[in-house]
């Protein structure tokens, strides 16, 4: 039987070749949640919400729409920014992506909403894109 890796439920640490995947909002201001955490540990820059920055990579779920206000962003646009970070990680396939819950906390979404645009976009997943388990089909865990 493979065993299938999974991203961890708390990432601490990274080894060189790896990458932290969190969800991000559109101006970048990483304050809170896992954003926090991969600008404090993982090199991401505040200010930039999308791409690759140090040992981390943004991808967009939400947008502050006042001071203290985050609005989701619309399911599909979530799509477009997950399948131009699989393009980025296939062209960079020495390294080794661990994709969070992105969306499932401040920016609202739940696992139901969020799970299915990694299932029905499965066919584009590069093999270093590692997923938390919670995004992976009954069928894909064994």
């Amino acid at each position: 039987m493979i065993m299938r890796e999974y991203t961890p439920e708390n990432v601490t640490e990274l080894k060189s070749n790896e990458v932290f995947v969190f969800g991000s909002n559109l101006q970048g201001w990483h304050r809170r949640g896992a954003a926090h955490t991969a600008k404090d540990n993982f090199g991401a820059v505040y200010g930039v919400g999308i791409g690759l920055q140090g040992q981390s990579y943004a991808l967009p779920t939400c947008s502050w729409i006042g001071k203290d206000t985050l609005e989701p962003l619309p399911l599909h646009e979530i799509t477009t920014h997950l399948l131009n970070f699989y393009k980025f990680a296939g062209e960079n396939s020495e390294l080794v992506f661990y994709m969070t819950k992105i969306g499932c906390g401040l920016a609202g979404w739940t696992v139901a909403d969020i799970a299915p645009l990694f299932l029905e976009n499965e066919i584009h997943r590069p093999k270093n894109v590692v997923l938390p388990i919670e995004f992976v089909s009954e069928e894909q865990k064994f």
